[in-house]
């Protein structure tokens, strides 16, 4: 499989049997995919809220930027640490970029 790159301009998206998840059980939410699960942190979550499989990942610094209004950091700082997130899960096979893929591999 080839390596999933992410940029700002990248659209991610949980691929076809990846699914995020509120856990009622458990009270937390979590990435479910065959015989693997995940249980990201709250900051996390909050990011991963906003990946939808139509926001490119630029959108996605930018919401989460809007949210920060009391002394947000600079945007690049915000932008490194998402981009390495979502890059981390990509590597996993936990997102795909629904800009390169067909429309029905990429559901949520």
């Amino acid at each position: 499989m080839e390596r999933v790159v992410l940029s700002e301009s990248s659209v991610p998206a949980f691929p076809r049997g990846v699914k995020f998840r509120f856990n009622n059980a458990k009270q937390q939410w979590v990435i479910l995919a065959p015989e693997r699960l995940l249980e990201p942190d709250e900051t996390a979550v909050t990011v991963l809220k906003l990946v939808d499989g139509q926001r490119t990942l630029g959108g996605v610094i930018d919401a989460l930027m809007a949210m920060i209004t009391i002394d947000p950091p600079p945007r690049d700082v915000v932008a490194t640490d998402v981009v390495a997130m979502l890059q981390d899960l990509a590597d996993k096979a936990f997102l795909i970029d629904a800009a390169k893929v067909p429309q029905k591999a990429a559901a949520r």
